[in-house]
């Protein structure tokens, strides 16, 4: 077995190095070679060229250069065996293996002259394939345009969800006819107000129907039939009352919110019509929660120690400006009376940082609701079905401020019953972050099982470190290499400012069922068949209901007057 390999080593050495040889010999002859026999020798397949595909550049060059004898023949890659002089002098394994490699050079030449008429056209076409017109071409070559104008303030819905009640949103919509067209069919103008739900951690990824969710708010239908409008401006007016349960705009890690608002308008040109002319803009809804004037106040105690935190700061923050937190640490000092020292836990560092969780429920479409978890048996003896899930649960925690101080607070340790640390902090948040803050919200879509909640807390961490002295010499001061944190979590709600607006209903004028009672009518008294009113006396008005016994009695002493005459 070693011995075959040996020979077949051999032999394949020795066949390479004949055909290099043989090529560097015939390269040599047919630079020699300028008669036309040579030319003829050569196109008799004395040489075999081994063609791959080139450029068009080179096959121009090759085609044109054929009919000339004397082309030099490309440098690479090229094979050419041997002339018949050479030839007797091969082996029988040699000629067959050259016998073999002429029909694959003709097979390669022939599929060369084909890959050289395929190349010919540089040009990719899909007759198939209609891609029609772009948006920014239907809408340059409209002959009409769609544009509006809001008239109401900003909106914001005031107070939360169960007290809101809600924003007005009004304004006018504009169907501008170019001066091309005197005259415009328009069969139809609708527009359509509705909240639009992206989840960015869907139930099933790649599937529309479980990313995108849609509530229709409003819809409008400007034209009761189809019109004949001249050029120039025609306006619509549309207007729309939020309801204050409604979400504000947000857009979460988890979800994103949005109030879109589309219009479409249908047009006939020489009774042909034309592709509909689409407006889509966003409205951007906020929430503003009143705020109180007072601070809230929080006490925490941290065990086994006898350290006790007061803390002053404010519930309700806002997405721009500065919040202020007052803390008090007391109890950091305690006497030792067997030792005679001091103990005290002095603050070594002290962060804040402002946390917002989002929770969000998935909801999964009808397509994919099998692959939902199957919810475990009930209980034995409980009458409570299972409810199927509705959707996958998604939650999500991010730092939108922080910040890590060493310094700035004022201590004092003069004796174990006066000794405290008191702190005033500035915290906001951080304005360096890829994302907005998103304020709180809470939500559940009608008729689906979407729902959105985002919360926020502020988290303050502070680092003791225990060390003692002896008592009246506090600067001999000791570690004693004990340490503790203390942590503590306040609920905050984010939410907008106000500023100077108010509710849609407390400045609107007040209706016909809002109006009270008018005031009392004036009461008359006929006496002889004369009206008596009120007598002016100085400058007061004395009114009948005023004057009533001051009458009654001047009217009976007048009467038994004239009867006393009369006896």
């Amino acid at each position: 077995m070693p011995h075959r390999v040996v020979d077949f080593l051999r032999s394949s050495a020795n066949t390479l190095e004949f055909q290099v040889s043989t090529l560097t010999k015939s390269a040599k002859t047919s630079r020699r070679r300028e008669s036309p026999t040579g030319a003829a020798r050569v196109g008799q397949g004395s040489t075999e060229r081994v063609a791959y595909a080139t450029t068009s550049e080179e096959e121009d060059s090759s085609s044109s250069s054929t009919s000339t004898a004397n082309t030099t023949p490309p440098r690479s890659p090229l094979l050419r065996n041997a002339d018949s002089s050479d030839s007797a002098h091969t082996t029988s394994s040699t000629s067959s293996t050259n016998t073999s490699k002429e029909v694959a050079t003709s097979a390669k030449d022939h599929h060369h002259h084909k890959e050289k008429d395929h190349h010919h056209h540089h040009r990719i076409t899909f007759p198939g394939m209609h891609f029609g017109r772009s948006s920014k071409d239907v809408h340059a070559n409209a002959p009409a345009s769609l544009d509006w104008k809001l008239e109401s303030p900003p909106i914001v819905l005031y107070n939360d969800p169960e007290t809101s009640t809600g924003a007005l949103v009004s304004g006018q919509m504009f169907l501008n006819v170019k001066e091309d067209h005197a005259l415009l069919d328009v069969e139809s103008i609708t527009a359509t107000l509705q909240i639009h739900v992206t989840q960015k951690r869907p139930f099933a990824h790649h599937c529309h129907d479980c990313t995108h969710q849609y509530t229709e708010i409003k819809k409008w239908q400007f034209l009761d039939h189809p019109l004949v409008l001249a050029k120039g401006r025609h306006s619509f007016p549309f207007s729309v009352l939020l309801e204050g349960h409604l979400p504000a705009s947000m857009d979460g890690p988890l979800a994103s919110i949005a109030y879109e608002f589309k219009a479409a308008a249908v047009t006939k040109v020489t009774g042909t019509l034309q592709p509909a002319i689409k407006f889509e803009k966003i409205l951007d809804v906020k929430r503003s929660l009143g705020s109180s004037e007072v601070p809230h106040h929080s006490i925490r105690v941290f065990p086994p120690t006898n350290v006790k935190a007061s803390v002053h700061y404010p519930h309700h923050i806002h997405p721009t400006g500065t919040n202020t937190l007052q803390l008090r640490l007391d109890g950091v000092a305690r006497l030792n009376p067997k030792a005679g020292t001091m103990e005290y836990w002095k603050l070594k560092k002290l962060t804040w940082r402002l946390e917002e969780i989002s929770k969000s429920l998935a909801p999964a479409c009808d397509k994919h609701a099998p692959r939902l978890p199957v919810p475990p048996p009930p209980a034995e003896g409980s009458d409570a079905q299972p409810q199927p899930p509705k959707g996958l649960p998604r939650t999500e925690t991010r730092i939108i401020g922080e910040k890590t101080i060493f310094s700035g607070w004022k201590s004092s340790y003069s004796s174990a019953t006066d000794s405290h640390v008191e702190l005033e902090l500035d915290y906001h948040l951080s304005k360096s972050h890829s994302s907005p803050a998103v304020c709180d919200t809470r939500w559940t879509t009608p008729g689906t099982s979407t729902s959105h909640e985002v919360t926020h807390q502020l988290m303050v961490e502070m680092v003791v470190s225990q060390e003692w002295a002896p008592v009246g010499k506090p600067n001999l001061v000791t570690h004693t290499g004990v340490g503790r944190i203390l942590r503590m979590h306040f609920s905050s709600i984010l939410t907008e400012r106000g500023g100077i607006g108010i509710s849609w209903d407390n400045e609107a004028p007040p209706i016909y069922q809002d109006v009270p009672e008018s005031p009392p009518a004036y009461s008359e008294l006929m006496m002889g068949g004369e009206s008596m009113d009120g007598v002016v006396e100085g400058d007061m008005l004395m009114l009948p209901s005023a004057m009533g016994s001051g009458r009654s009695s001047a009217v009976s002493s007048r009467r038994g007057s004239a009867e006393m005459q009369r006896r």
